[in-house]
């Protein structure tokens, strides 16, 4: 089977570069998307002036401003992003239709047969983002390779303003060296777990048998097991599926009684059974969301017998795992729920839901060698 093409290209710090684009006083300056840091809102993102201070998205503003006092701080032209990326992702179209959005910022891109004909899709890249310059002047970064977790990764090596190439030869060299955080999946817990392991690189990855990594990290074994070497079979999806609902909210002080914050749960429960009646779907596992005042952020979640999608049996779960939390003994500012696992997504044709078993390593799947 021939390899295909894929392209990544991700915008350069997107909504603070539509910022110092529009406002060409903020050029050369650190500006933090993200509002009043007085209040209580967060780092949308940030120019590449203000990431020299250590500020990031997710961030309380309130921190940007201690790292970076002389910052500017606005808050999102959300009217202006929205036409940009229109921009941006009608120029993707104009070379291939086998477009998947990932936001309003970035996409995969299936180039493998493209609308102009052209057998490389390192040029293809270049011209995409040449056009977005052209049309927005705006810059971004692009990775270029045979499927979608190289290039993704790639993307962000030469940032801004950059392209990064993988050819299927080069693959290997490219994801063992990689350190482990780099790896899609990969979080600040997992990252911890592996780093723990003494699994820093994709070279520490490798050594670990498919057997192995199920038993150490569940659904995800397979997949680690894979990138690691070079497989993704993953298609660049036109129409993404929705992986989860819910409704989350940040109150204007933080909140300790725990019957007004399951009020407030109750009422979010309601908003989510509406959210899903409108998608048309049922839920397995429910998610508590909190985050407390000192910004610490947890998640408690709870997988149910049956599919649900009404309030009154949200409720029910979530106040199952409110005692799994502190609430009632640590102030809280963010709560929020929300419900994946839809009924469907696992199924097979006769309504039975699979799950991996890691029984006897012979009874697992064979080793896969690179490509």
């Amino acid at each position: 089977m021939a390899l295909k093409k894929i392209i990544h290209v991700d915008m350069d710090a997107f909504f603070a570069a539509v910022e110092q684009r529009d406002h060409p006083e903020y050029r050369g300056k650190p500006l933090i998307i993200g509002g009043d840091p007085k209040s209580r809102g967060v780092v949308s993102t940030c120019s590449y002036e203000a990431r020299k201070y250590g500020i990031h998205s997710a961030m309380p503003t309130a921190t940007a401003y201690k790292l970076c006092p002389q910052g500017i701080f606005v808050g999102c032209n959300f009217e202006r992003i929205k036409e940009a990326s229109t921009q941006v992702h009608e120029i993707f179209h104009k070379y291939t239709d086998i477009v998947e959005p990932l936001s309003l910022d970035e996409a995969y891109l299936d180039v493998t047969n493209n609308k102009i004909g052209e057998p490389s899709a390192t040029k293809i890249a270049q011209m995409i983002r040449r056009d977005i310059y052209q049309k927005t002047k705006l810059t971004a970064s692009a990775g270029v390779s045979y499927n979608k977790f190289i290039a993704k990764v790639a993307s962000d090596f030469n940032k801004p303003n950059g392209i990064t190439v993988v050819p299927p030869e080069k693959a290997s060299e490219f994801i063992l060296n990689l350190p482990i955080r780099k790896f899609w999946g990969v979080g600040k817990v997992t990252e911890k777990k592996m780093l723990k392991l003494g699994i820093k690189t994709g070279h520490d990855l490798i050594k670990y048998k498919r057997y192995e990594l199920i038993e150490l990290f569940g659904k995800s074994g397979p997949f680690f097991y894979d990138i690691v070497r070079g497989i993704d079979n993953r298609e660049v999806e036109t129409h993404r599926i929705r992986k989860s609902i819910g409704r989350e909210n940040t109150f204007k002080e933080d909140i300790l009684d725990s019957i007004r914050l399951i009020e407030f749960l109750e009422s979010v429960a309601t908003r989510v059974e509406t959210d899903l009646k409108k998608e048309g779907k049922k839920a397995l596992t429910i998610t508590l969301k909190v985050t407390y005042h000192d910004f610490t952020k947890i998640t408690r979640s709870i997988t149910a017998p049956t599919y649900i999608y009404r309030a009154k049996d949200i409720i029910l779960y979530i106040k199952s795992l409110i005692p799994k939390t502190l609430i009632g003994q640590k102030a809280v500012r963010l709560l929020g729920i929300s419900t994946s696992n839809f009924q469907g997504e696992e199924e097979d044709k006769y309504g039975l839901r699979q799950y991996w078993l890691p029984f006897k390593p012979e009874e697992i799947a064979p080793r896969i060698d690179f490509l």
